[in-house]
């Protein structure tokens, strides 16, 4: 850093709001002895309270209606003021709560020097020492609890592994706990298309030194001054290059992230949206799930990934839950087994998508545990004749039985997607956990002779249908719509490790290590369990569910989520036609709850 570091730190008394603003505090970083500035929002009234921490890229100084004035708009009334910032808690409705609210900029992003390296062991580190530091400053009361959504939701289940003196609680609202698997390679395969829009959107654009980001509403300039082109380049991690370069969960760059959930011993609150199949949903599910905390709950919502963190509702078991663990005042009883662990939004009828109004309408039932004591893995048999049905059990097609589609050869003109449709059912089925497809399948390589490096990526998606014939379609996460649930799988990242502890028969458990890469040779059957994210869906009478089994990404459903990098997919790496072999076993095992 050319520049002199400043230690810079005003001070406001806001009346209306009734709360002091401590704007660009200086937080001492011991791990690495760099600095975070960070701004405290205080109750107007003297005393210590319990403080509610974010920390993270988008500037704790950019405004929520600049950021995305849309999003903003739509945002309950009773959480916007002149503070609100993308994602996380407004500090007007939860001072006025009794606590205090500390923002961070991560370092390098904002006001906060140091190398931009998001989602880093560096990011656990600073915010490791900002909690403790939080946690023993003369205005908090020593207990600390994290609150926020998304990148504020990913970063709780990294640092909550790590112990830090001072956290009491944390509330990771549709935040990934696996940045390999959730949010990097969907079964091996570069997810790239949504991190380069959150990149180049997002966070570049905020970084610490960054020329003229007042002049575009951007939050503040730096307090320091701008740093020039190579500064900048110097002093940043670019995850689009960094996920490029390095497909393996033993490459350093993943290696260095990975951390245990059974660490985490907070009381925790995990909110997961059904519609978040494509970031993170699953990342929630398995938080909660291995998560070693004696106290935690999973929630299932929907609607889209910005307004529900708001939704009064939702902020009222936020307010709970903080103030049992946080305040002592366990008026709704997490402590005392009245909240049952697990609460699940049941998606029947269809409401259409993006539709808050009708999704209040879905039902929601309180189960004791996840997955669902009540569940029965079924399997869906697929056969030649594009069905799907749990009475196919024991009918052999002929052995020479094969449905092919193109794999990913924009030029070829056969088919490109297949259809295994289930009969319409005969009573409602409700579908409730994690799904599974298990498939015989094949490549035959359009070039000669085939490339040492051929595969077969599968792109799986489950989508449902009424009696009348027409898609339900679901709210996803930009507010699109988006089908039942989506899985994926890179065939040679296909080797599966049964004596992992994280291993279940529905759930497979792949360790995607360079040393565990199998080959993919030409017109040679390879047999793949694929893992669908978790899901719900309740089939009325006469509706039916389609698995769709393409070599692409296939709409609806994918948006911002695709996974089209020539680095990842070369054309002649996987050109070619797809088959389904009918003498080897296809099933989709779905979690039926009677």
């Amino acid at each position: 850093m050319p520049n002199q570091i400043r230690d810079i730190s005003e001070t406001f008394v806001d009346d209306e709001n009734q709360l002091i603003f401590h704007k660009n505090v200086s937080v001492p970083l011991k791990w690495n002895g760099g600095v975070l500035r960070v701004n405290v929002y205080l109750p107007k009234a003297e005393g210590k309270y319990p403080s509610l921490l974010t920390y993270g890229p988008y500037g704790k100084d950019i405004y929520y209606g600049d950021f995305h004035t849309k999003s903003f708009s739509e945002v309950n009334p009773v959480h916007k003021s002149k503070y609100s910032a993308w994602e996380t808690p407004d500090p007007v409705y939860w001072t006025k709560l009794g606590y205090a609210v500390v923002r961070a900029d991560e370092q390098g992003l904002g006001q906060s020097p140091g190398l931009l390296d998001t989602m880093s062991a560096s990011t656990a580190n600073s915010f490791f020492d900002l909690i403790e530091w939080t946690a023993v400053q003369d205005w908090c009361s020593g207990k600390v609890g994290l609150l926020g959504v998304s990148y504020y939701a990913g970063s709780q289940w990294r640092v909550a592994a790590k112990r830090p003196k001072g956290l009491a609680a944390i509330i990771p609202h549709e935040g990934m706990s696996d940045y390999y698997r959730d949010r990097c390679r969907h079964g091996g395969i570069l997810s790239n298309n949504f991190i380069n829009f959150w990149w180049n959107r997002q966070v570049i654009t905020n970084q610490y030194g960054r020329p003229n980001r007042s002049k575009s509403r951007w939050g503040e300039d730096t307090i320091e001054g701008d740093l020039d082109a190579a500064e900048l380049e110097q002093n940043c991690r670019d995850q689009n290059a960094d996920n490029a370069a390095n497909p393996f969960l033993d490459d350093e760059y993943h290696a260095s992230k990975v951390f245990r959930l059974e660490d985490i011993e907070v009381p925790l609150l995990s909110v997961a949206n059904w519609g978040g199949n494509t970031l993170h949903l699953r990342g929630n599910v398995e938080g909660y799930t291995w998560a070693g905390s004696k106290q935690k709950f999973l929630r299932f919502i929907v609607g889209r990934h910005d307004l529900p963190f708001y939704y009064d509702e939702e902020v009222e078991l936020q307010r709970s839950f903080l103030s049992a663990f946080l305040k002592d005042d366990d008026y709704a009883g997490w402590k005392t087994g009245k909240v049952p662990p697990v609460s699940v939004c049941l998606r029947k009828g269809d409401v259409g998508f993006n539709n808050p109004e009708g999704e209040k309408g879905f039902a929601r039932r309180n189960e004791s545990q996840w997955p669902l004591a009540s569940t029965q893995y079924t399997k869906f048999f697929l056969t030649p004749d594009l069905t799907m049905d749990k009475d196919a059990q024991g009918i052999k097609p002929a052995e020479s039985s094969i449905l092919s589609y193109d794999a990913g050869d924009s030029s070829a003109k056969g088919v490109k997607v297949l259809e295994f449709k289930m009969p319409p059912v005969q009573s409602e089925l409700e579908v409730t956990g994690h799904v599974l497809a298990h498939l015989g399948v094949s490549v035959d390589s359009s070039v000669s002779p085939p490339p040492e490096n051929l595969d077969l990526d599968l792109f799986l998606t489950l989508r449902h249908f009424t009696a009348a014939g027409k898609e339900v379609p679901y709210t996803g996460s930009s507010g699109d719509a988006v089908p039942v649930t989506k899985g994926w799988l890179r065939t040679s990242m296909r080797k599966v490790n049964p004596e992992s502890p994280y291993h279940r028969p529905y759930l497979p458990r792949r360790e995607y290590r360079s040393i565990d890469v199998q080959p993919v040779q030409s017109g040679v059957i390879y047999e793949c369990d694929v893992e669908l994210w978790p899901t719900n869906v309740v089939v009325e009478k006469g509706g039916w569910l389609v698995l769709q089994v393409s070599s692409e990404d296939t709409e609806p459903g994918v948006g911002l989520f695709k996974h089209n990098s020539p680095i990842d997919r070369p054309a002649a790496k996987f050109s070619g036609t797809n088959n389904i072999h009918f003498a080897h076993e296809n099933y989709l095992l779905l979690p039926v709850i009677p």
